[in-house]
């Protein structure tokens, strides 16, 4: 919100000695984020002056009309400028800036030979002086209102000082100049008066239109009068033009800024329309889905059945309280007008503007609250402005349709304030601070408060204590660190998701952070079969993107786009790893009952709602691309694969105290895998999730490079890590043995090395995987696996027999549950 002190002061009695310090302070403790204060008369730097044009002489030759003019500035002898402007004759008063000024955008003034004659400074007009978009001629003030010489700045309306602030969203009241005002009043304890307080005129029995309401609770309140016989070329009057420029928005013509005016005075959002262009009565209703509009930025609109709209017999005519439309708008040769000011739901406003990407400046103050009881004060005001300027004749029915609901009763224990904010405010003083923003308050002990029109943000007791800290000074609070006391430390589940997330990053992989938010076609890009339970998915009500409004049911949809995105970005090896939720919803579940904020909800009710929420269990994801290991000159490289995704997941278990033995991979066939290369991960008997090389038809779809790797597994469903006994060192020296088994192609290796583990008995410490080899010797669909078994006893060294013993009895195991041979055997 930008406006001017001046204008300010118009409404409170602010001390004359206020400095823009001061100012910034209280605007700060009001609440409002001070952006700047500005002094105008310092946006122009050097002598800015009046002066008075003593001779004109005109220059041919040239592309376009050049004068050359002498020019009274008030010094010893008249100043020779060159100025191109035609709207100023001999003996008239300009403002004219001389050599070593400078105008607003760093625009620096000297004197220079131009058109063949010497210009010493420049005659301006309101464009260069940052005072309006007019370009057409310089500025040529009334005959007598200065003398030549004199600093220019307070002539012209140079001297304001411009106040800008950011305002939150839940006080829509400060956006105008009678929010600040009431609120500086409130801050300084001085008088305020309240422009809007003696200007509303009664609603009378007929009205000037018809107008009908189809829908209450998008607008409750409409209030209209019309003006016949206007001058449609009148201008807006200067005072009018400065305001509006100071405050950011360009003038247009005398009705339309004068609806901008008490846009930013009232807070009050208008609309004109030309009444000659309105066929037959207005009709204010909820948009037909599929219903078009051409707004005033002549853009096409398609409506949504949610938008709120002003029709006439045509159709609809405006999108209401966000934009008018271009068969109605205001045009140059209108004579009668028809001026609108109403009441809309905040709520209504705020997605209709999102959904069109249409924040006007009266959007802005609708979705954040207008007074309901403006609409009569703007539009007699603006009616008053009108006339003035522009002559006409204002129709003496007034049309007000209210359906306003009375403010709630607010009930608020007297010692709440204190009890909550740490500080002695006494009923008294409480009735007093809620009292000074124009709430109506009775009662002693228990304050019952009314609150005005105005604040549509005061709805609950702690509402009401915000505005007695806010009052009392949020300066005078204390500043009280908490008391330290003992921590819980992290929960289990903490500790885990921290280890594992350690481990994966010492392992070489980055940590990402996905947006838990999907397109619907995701499932599709994955491979999903149709009766695949990951499909169904919740859809948000109010999303941040409509293209995205699902939430995942896999973390693999958006971390494999967080891997399209660096790989785009030029980065060749990556991995990457998520932990976060996942949503499955429950499709049985019921419709969710009907809950209220007077009574606590029965048992049944609140296990209805919770019937409803999806299970949101935290996973892990990783996702490899690339190589692994890097080539350098060292040697060659090695690509990412599926054994590394599986062993991702390896690590994840490991660092969630998960012992290796209850871990088993087993070949599976799980979308969005290749059938051939996916993995599922077992702990005990439970499958926890899968890892493998992504599906070609995924890869393809989603513009990934080949052997693109991935793991996904569901850390709830693991089982507690078990209490972890310090490991005993031997001190004695292991026993290393080799053993190399012959069997079908289609064994799995981790079953094998169970297997193994299960026969070697106490004596074995470790067995790993060392070798796979695969040759026509060994026999049609057979393959070789070399596993290093590492045997170690306690309190001995082993002898070669017991090592024998324990390999044999190893390798008995696996010829019995899957027939392996040793190999040379």
């Amino acid at each position: 919100m930008k406006t001017s002190l001046s204008w300010l002061r118009e409404y409170v009695e602010l001390p004359a000695d206020l400095s823009a310090t001061r100012l910034d302070e209280a605007l700060t403790n009001l609440g409002m984020e001070v952006e700047s204060i500005v002094d105008q008369a310092a946006t122009i730097l050097g002598d800015l002056v009046v002066g008075r044009v003593l001779t004109i002489e005109e220059l041919t030759g040239f592309k376009k009309p050049i004068r050359f003019c002498t020019v009274d500035v008030g010094r010893d002898a008249p100043q020779e400028i060159v100025c191109g402007a035609r709207n100023f004759a001999e003996g008239d008063l300009v403002v004219t800036i001389l050599p070593g000024g400078e105008l607003p955008g760093g625009f620096k003034i000297g004197a220079r030979k131009t058109y063949g004659r010497n210009s010493h400074g420049m005659i301006c007009s309101s464009a260069e002086l940052g005072l309006s978009g007019d370009h057409d001629g310089i500025i040529v003030l009334p005959a007598g209102s200065a003398t030549p010489g004199v600093d220019a700045r307070p002539v012209v309306g140079l001297d304001e000082i411009l106040v800008e602030v950011e305002i939150t969203p839940d006080r829509g009241y400060e956006m105008s100049v009678r929010g600040i005002a009431r609120e500086l009043a409130t801050h300084f304890g001085v008088p305020f008066t309240d422009p809007a307080a003696a200007q509303a005129v009664p609603a009378t029995p007929d009205a000037p239109y018809a107008v009908t309401i189809e829908d209450t609770v998008g607008c409750d309140r409409f209030s209209a009068r019309v003006v016949r016989g206007i001058d449609p070329a009148a201008p807006s009057p200067a005072w009018m033009q400065r305001r509006l420029i100071a405050s950011g928005i360009r003038a247009i013509s005398l009705p339309v800024d004068i609806t901008n005016y008490l846009m930013l005075e009232f807070g009050q959002p208008m609309h004109v329309f030309d009444l000659q262009r309105l066929s037959g009565g207005l009709l204010v209703r909820r948009a037909h889905p599929g219903e078009k509009l051409t707004t005033l930025d002549g853009v096409a609109r398609v409506l949504d059945a949610e938008d709120m709209v002003i029709c006439d017999e045509t159709g609809p005519i405006s999108l209401a309280a966000v934009m008018g439309g271009e068969t109605s708008e205001w045009q140059q040769g209108t004579v009668d007008v028809l001026l609108e000011a109403a009441h809309w739901d905040p709520v209504m406003v705020g997605r209709t503007a999102r959904r069109h990407k249409l924040f006007s400046e009266a959007a802005k103050r609708w979705e954040r609250g207008v007074d309901p009881q403006l609409t009569l004060a703007a539009l007699e005001r603006a009616v008053a402005i009108l006339i003035e300027h522009a002559g006409g004749t204002a129709d003496e029915r007034i049309l007000d349709i209210d359906h306003v609901a009375a403010p709630a009763v607010i009930t608020l224990p007297a010692e709440a304030p204190a009890q909550l904010i740490g500080l002695p405010y006494t009923s008294a003083k409480v009735a007093e601070l809620l009292t000074a923003v124009g709430c109506a308050v009775t009662g002693v002990e228990v304050l019952e408060v009314v609150p005005p029109s105005w604040r549509p943000d005061l709805q609950a007791p702690v509402d009401l204590i915000e505005e007695v800290a806010r009052l009392g000074g949020y300066n005078e609070i204390p500043s009280l660190l908490p008391r330290a006391v003992a921590s819980n430390g992290l929960t289990p589940g903490q500790r885990r998701r921290r280890s594992i997330g350690r481990a994966m990053a010492e392992n070489g992989y980055v940590e990402v952070l996905s947006y838990p938010f999907v397109a619907p076609g995701t499932a599709d890009q994955l491979g999903l079969p149709v009766d695949d339970p990951r499909r169904s998915a919740v859809r948000l009500t109010n999303p941040l993107s409509e293209e995205e409004p699902l939430l995942r049911t896999t973390l693999l949809g958006p971390l494999l786009g967080t891997l399209k995105r660096n790989l785009g970005r030029g980065r060749r090896d990556v991995a990457l790893y998520e932990t976060g939720t996942v949503f499955l919803p429950h499709l049985s579940a019921g419709a969710p009952p009907a809950l209220g904020v007077d009574r606590r909800p029965t048992d049944e009710e609140w296990a209805q709602a919770n019937a409803i929420v999806p299970e949101q269990p935290w996973h892990l994801a990783a996702v490899l691309a690339g190589d692994i290991e890097p080539a350098g000159w060292w040697g060659a490289g090695r690509a990412a694969g599926w054994a590394d995704a599986i062993e991702a997941a390896r690590t994840a278990l490991s660092a969630a105290g998960v012992p290796a033995v209850r871990v088993t991979v087993r070949a599976a066939e799980q979308a969005p895998w290749h059938p051939g290369r996916c993995a599922a991960i077992l702990v005990g008997d439970t499958v926890i999730g899968y890892a493998g090389e992504l599906h070609p038809a995924v890869l393809s779809a989603l513009d990934l490079p080949k052997r693109t790797s991935a793991m996904e597994i569901d850390l709830d469903v693991l089982p507690d890590a078990p209490v972890v006994d310090a490991p005993y060192i031997s001190t004695f020296p292991p026993a290393l043995i080799d053993v190399a088994l012959v069997l079908d192609r289609a064994v799995p290796a981790g079953e094998v090395q169970t297997a193994l583990a299960e026969g070697a008995g106490e004596l074995l410490e470790s067995v790993a995987l060392f070798d796979v080899y695969e040759s026509e010797q060994l026999g049609e669909g057979k393959r070789s696996l070399a596993y290093k078994l590492t045997f170690r006893a306690p309190d001995r060294t082993l002898t070669s027999e017991e090592t024998i013993t324990a390999r044999d009895a190893a390798v008995a195991v696996t010829a019995s549950r899957f027939g392996a041979v040793l190999r040379g055997a």
